[in-house]
């Protein structure tokens, strides 16, 4: 049995002591799963850190099969706490690139050596070692992939692999933050199927930590509601799903299309990607798809069918094969897939967010807006070309400097060294705007994403979750951009920072006349949020019209059951 009986974590930051957790009590019987659930921040994660004994706690107690853990047990405890527990970490592939079983054996025999190092095929334990691992993945259903590479497993097998290496450690406790999060219906189906399996078949206790009230309803035995560190509420998912979801705010009305003008036109686009060892992995044949003005779109699909090779080929971050990419800009059509000066006119009017979408952690979010308005702002253009020839840039560069504006982190910083330029010459050639500026463009947005206006002299860490999404919004939104793509930045929100942001998404298009396209594997935002979704497979548009059916056809060929699991009292709730 685990007991965890009064446990209180803080946290020092800036001076000041946050408790993460307080007062959590609990028990997990063998063979039971039980299920985490609340808003972002609410001290999930750091309860699994804390039972995993990877992070200390300030009061209560842990036992686990024979093992008590309070705040003064010697580190050998701690130890042997982690020895018997396993964790698989919200977007976490620590795997490594051999086969999946050398994965499993690597793991096993971390027993004996200490690390994961992978014994010799004529170690004399190399059989037995084998043998183990073959059953570790039966019990995932990956045998028949027991020899096939890392790199060429699909995300749900590479999560199942995962699970695979957590029960090669023989663990009492298996902690699960998020599984199949940011995957597509059938992936999740796949992993939660897993998950069921091995539960049933070890009796293992396991405590999955998840966002999505489906995912609880068909995996978990009970349900703890967590939220700002206390536990709210105990019960069976059904019950506490409904509670948890009375929190949502009512839904804004979808706005209707203003006028129907084409502005973006994909035509005879064709993108292929090859793998030395897999052949043909993606193949985007000749594919052809409008966008009107003010219209929300959403893209969804099996997990590598296309969507954001469309997306980022829309952005110019990637050149296709062939075809053409036109987007309207003023009277005149721009073809973002050629180098031509008016794409950087295009580029500031246009916003994008990306999956791995981060602010700033120790910067005030009002510097942050004078960051962005310094490159998609009025007039930031005609000063960075003066700025340009003084320096002798030629205008391809300046051009692809921009486009880097767009990228940041580890990526611009390569890019850059690899053009020859210093990492300040973003900053010199896009220098940012006065809080005046940042005043005048603020009020606006803010209000049309009921941010109030006293977020900006915030850090991202003094703020909600959702206040952190809609402040992220606000930086790419702050300029009235025209065409707003969003590559799932909102994948592991919970469901009432999600009507938060869908509610925001709708207020942009309806106030600022914004064309957004988005990808997302929620199907209940989609139906909520988009005007038109369009289910792309295998590199094909395969169906485009009304959320609803669109999203239905992708759960009914994704086999997804656990949609069925918690939709009906979803519905009701968040209708």
């Amino acid at each position: 049995m685990l007991k965890v009986t009064n446990l209180e974590k803080d946290y020092e930051l800036d001076e000041t002591k946050i408790r993460a957790l307080d007062d959590v009590s609990f028990e997990l019987n063998d063979g039971e799963i039980l299920g985490i659930m609340g808003q972002s921040g609410g001290g999930k994660t750091t309860l699994l850190m804390v039972l995993r004994g990877v992070e200390p706690f300030n009061g209560g107690m842990i036992e686990l099969d024979g093992l008590t853990i309070t705040p003064k047990s010697p580190d050998e405890d701690y130890r042997a706490l982690k020895s018997k527990t396993a964790i698989h970490l919200q977007r976490n592939f620590g795997i490594w690139p051999g086969s999946a079983i050398e994965n499993v054996i690597r793991r096993l025999y971390s027993h004996k050596v200490g690390h994961e190092a992978l014994p010799s095929r004529k170690h004399p334990d190399y059989d037995d070692l084998y043998a183990q691992s073959m059953e570790f993945l039966k019990l995932v259903g990956l045998d028949h992939k027991a020899e096939h590479f890392t790199p060429v497993l699909s995300g749900g097998e590479k999560q199942r692999l995962l699970i695979a290496r957590q029960l090669a450690a023989n663990p009492k406790l298996l902690l699960l933050d998020e599984p199949a999060t940011m995957t597509c219906p059938a992936t999740k189906q796949q992993v939660l199927d897993t998950i069921k399996r091995v539960q049933q078949e070890t009796g293992i206790k396991t405590i999955v930590v998840s966002h999505l009230p489906e995912i609880h309803s068909y995996l978990a035995d009970r349900v703890i509601w967590l939220d700002e560190g206390k536990i709210i509420q105990q019960g069976k998912p059904g019950d506490l799903i409904k509670d948890f979801l009375k929190n949502m705010n009512p839904k804004v009305p979808l706005p209707k299309l203003k006028e129907d003008k084409v502005v973006i036109k994909v035509q005879d686009l064709c993108q292929r990607y090859f793998l030395v060892r897999q052949g043909e992995v993606l193949d985007i044949e000749d594919m052809n798809v409008e966008f009107r003005k003010g219209e929300i779109t959403a893209l969804i699909g099996p997990s590598g069918a296309g969507k954001t090779t469309l997306l980022h080929a829309m952005d110019g971050l990637i050149y296709p094969d062939e075809g053409e990419i036109y987007f309207s800009l003023d009277d005149d059509w721009v073809d973002v897939t050629i180098y031509n000066f008016k794409r950087m006119e295009l580029r500031r009017r246009t916003s994008i967010m990306y999956q791995e979408f981060a602010l700033y952690p120790n910067s005030l979010i009002r510097h942050q807006l004078a960051y962005k308005l310094g490159v998609k702002g009025m007039h930031v253009i005609e000063n960075a070309e003066k700025k340009a020839k003084e320096l002798g840039i030629p205008d391809d560069h300046l051009e692809t400097l921009y486009r880097l504006t767009d990228v940041g982190g580890e990526e611009a910083q390569k890019a850059l060294g690899e053009m020859g330029y210093p990492i300040d010459i973003i900053g010199t050639l896009f220098p940012s705007s006065s809080q005046e500026e940042v005043m005048r463009y603020a009020e606006p947005v803010f209000k049309a994403i009921k941010l109030p206006l006293s977020v900006l002299n915030a850090k991202p860490y003094q703020l909600s979750g959702g206040e952190n999404v809609r402040a992220a919004l606000a930086l790419a939104t702050i300029t009235n951009p025209e065409y707003l793509l969003l590559d799932e930045p909102f994948g592991d929100l919970d469901p009432i920072t999600l009507r938060e942001v869908a509610n925001a998404l709708k207020n942009i298009a309806d106030q600022l006349g914004t064309t957004i396209i988005f990808i997302s594997h929620h199907m209940d935002f989609v139906n909520e949020v988009a005007h038109r979704a369009i289910l792309i497979e295998d590199g094909d548009i395969t169906m485009d019209g009304n959320p609803l059916d669109v999203t239905s056809k992708l759960i009914e060929i994704g086999h997804a059951t656990y949609m069925e699991h918690a939709m009906v009292d979803y519905k009701i709730i968040k209708s």
